[in-house]
C-alpha cells in the first residue's frame, strides 16, 4: 500500500531538508576550513583536532542545559512556534557571519553559536512531530524526514563543493571569497525550507501557562525529572540513548576532521561523505517502510550494532578508500537509527507534554554528545606525546593518537545496547501489566452483584 504524506506532513518532513544543509556542512567543509584557518596561525593537526572536539562539546553541553528548559516553555500555548523562529534566526545569523572570521578562535565561537542554535531547533521540531501526524505513523514518518533531509541536503552541497573546488584546486579565487559564499548558501537553504512549515504549524497539544512561565516551566521540568525515575522503559531508553546516539554524532561531527588529521584528500573526504547521504536517503526510506512488519526496537538493536562494528573498523583506517568503505556503511544505519529512536520515544512519552520530554531527551541525545567528542579529544590528547616520540625514534605502529580517540567509542555503542534491551524488556513487562488490568476490570464488575438498595 503506498504510504502518502499529508501537507503538513511534507512541510514538517521539509525543515529536514533544510537543517541537514548546516549538519552537512558541519561534518564536511566547516571543519576542512578551520584546520586552514587553524593551520595558517601555527596549530598543529593534533591541536586542531582537540581543539575542533572542545568547541563542539562546548556547544552540546550549552544545548544540554537551555534545552529541557526552553522545551518546557514551547509545551505552553503559543510558546511553540516562537522558539522555533528565534532559534532559526540565530542559527542562520551565525551560520552566514562564521564564513567572514579569520581567526581560529572567533571562528570557534561563532561555530558554537550557530551549532547551539541549530540543536535548540532540533528540540523543538522533534516534539513537533506529535502534532503533525498521528501515533500509527510517527515510525514512517520520522524516517522520511531524515531520509529527504539526507538528499535534499545533497543540492546545496553540491554548490558549496563547488565553490570549494574552486578555491582549493582550480585556485579561481581565494579563502576570503570562498568561505563567505559557502556558509551564505547554506544559510539561504536552510532559512528558505523553514518557511512553509513556519507559516502552517499549528500548536494542537499545550499546557495553559500558569504563574511566571519560566519559574512554572522549571518547576513543571522537575516534576518530570520525577516522573521519569518512575517510567522505566523511558528511563532505561533515555540512559541507551545517551550512549548509543552519544557515539553516532560523534562520528557525524569527527568524520572529516578525522580524515583530515590522518592526511587523506579532502576534496576526497568531502565526496565520500556525499554518498553517505546519497545512501542514507534509501536506506532510510526502506528500512523505514519495514517498520510497518518489524519492531522498530529490533531495528534499533540491529543499528547499535552495526555501529559497533564500523567503530571498531575506523580504529584501522588510513586510506582513502577505506573511509569511502567506512561512509558507504554509515550511511546505511545513520537514517534509521536516529529516525525510529525518535519515533520510539515520541510514543512512550505524554504528548501534551512532548516540548518537555523532547527537551530531556536532547540531553541524553545531541546535548550529551560532549561526552564522545570529549573522549576522542581527550584520548588524542593523551596518546600525541607517546606517538610523537614513537615517530622520532623512527618506530612504526599500526596506530595513531587519532584512532586511538575513535577507539573509545566502541565502548559506548556496547553499553548503549545493554540499556537498550533493559528498556524494551521493561516496556513488553508494562504492556503485559496494562493487558493483564483491562482483563481483570470486567471480572472485578460481574463480581460485584446487582447494586444495594
Amino acid at each position: 500500500m503506498k504510504f502518502k504524506m499529508t501537507p503538513l506532513e511534507k512541510k514538517w518532513v521539509l525543515y529536514d531538508v533544510g537543517n541537514s544543509a548546516f549538519t552537512l556542512l558541519v561534518s564536511t567543509l566547516l571543519p576542512i576550513f578551520f584546520n586552514v584557518v587553524a593551520s595558517e596561525q601555527g596549530i598543529s593537526e593534533a591541536s586542531y583536532l582537540s581543539y575542533w572536539a572542545y568547541a563542539t562539546s562546548i556547544s552540546t553541553a550549552l544545548v544540554a542545559v537551555l534545552g529541557p528548559t526552553l522545551g518546557t516553555l514551547s509545551d505552553l500555548r503559543g510558546m511553540r512556534k516562537k522558539i522555533f523562529s528565534a532559534a532559526i534566526l540565530v542559527g542562520v545569523f551565525g551560520c552566514a557571519v562564521l564564513g567572514f572570521m579569520q581567526h581560529w578562535l572567533w571562528f570557534l565561537v561563532l561555530y558554537v553559536l550557530a551549532k547551539s542554535a541549530y540543536q535548540l531547533s532540533i528540540v523543538v521540531y522533534d516534539s513537533m512531530l506529535c502534532d503533525v501526524t498521528v501515533r500509527e505513523r510517527m515510525d514512517e514518518i520520522s524516517s522520511r524526514g531524515y531520509a529527504w533531509g539526507y538528499i535534499g541536503s545533497c543540492l546545496p552541497f553540491v554548490l558549496t563543493i563547488v565553490v570549494y573546488v574552486l578555491y582549493a584546486v582550480a585556485q579561481a579565487f581565494s579563502r576570503q571569497v570562498a568561505m563567505p559564499l559557502v556558509f551564505f548558501i547554506v544559510a539561504v537553504w536552510w532559512v528558505g525550507c523553514s518557511i512553509p512549515l513556519w507559516k502552517s504549524y499549528r500548536q494542537e497539544r499545550f499546557i495553559e501557562p500558569g504563574g511566571h512561565p519560566v519559574r512554572a516551566g522549571l518547576k513543571s521540568l522537575g516534576a518530570t525529572l520525577r516522573e521519569i525515575v518512575t517510567k522505566k522503559q523511558v528511563l532505561f531508553f533515555l540512559i541507551a540513548f545517551f550512549f548509543f546516539i552519544d557515539g553516532v554524532y560523534t562520528i557525524i561531527d569527527m568524520a572529516t576532521a578525522y580524515g583530515t588529521s590522518l592526511g587523506l584528500n579532502t576534496v576526497m573526504l568531502v565526496i565520500a561523505l556525499l554518498v553517505t547521504q546519497v545512501v542514507a536517503f534509501p536506506a532510510a526510506i526502506l528500512l523505514g517502510m519495514l517498520s510497518r512488519k518489524v519492531k522498530p526496537e529490533n531495528l534499533i538493536i540491529v543499528c547499535i550494532a552495526a555501529y559497533f562494528f564500523i567503530t571498531v573498523y575506523a580504529v584501522f583506517l588510513d586510506r582513502a578508500y577505506e573511509f569511502w568503505i567506512l561512509a558507504v556503511c554509515v550511511g546505511l544505519f545513520q537514517g534509521t537509527i536516529q529516525a525510529m529512536s525518535r519515533s520510539y520515544y515520541a510514543k512512550i512519552i505524554p504528548q501534551e507534554k512532548a516540548g518537555e520530554y523532547f527537551g530531556i531527551y536532547d540531553i541524553f541525545g545531541k546535548g550529551a554528545a560532549f561526552m564522545g567528542t570529549l573522549l576522542v579529544g581527550a584520548v588524542t590528547d593523551a596518546f600525541t606525546p607517546l606517538f610523537m616520540r614513537l615517530e622520532m625514534e623512527g618506530v612504526e605502529t599500526v596506530f595513531t593518537a587519532q584512532s586511538i580517540g575513535v577507539a573509545a567509542l566502541a565502548v559506548m555503542f556496547l553499553i548503549g545496547f545493554v540499556f537498550f534491551l533493559v528498556a524494551v524488556r521493561c516496556g513488553r513487562g508494562a504492556q503485559k501489566a496494562t493487558q493483564a488490568d483491562a482483563e481483570a476490570a470486567p471480572q472485578a464488575k460481574q463480581s460485584d452483584g446487582p447494586p444495594q438498595e
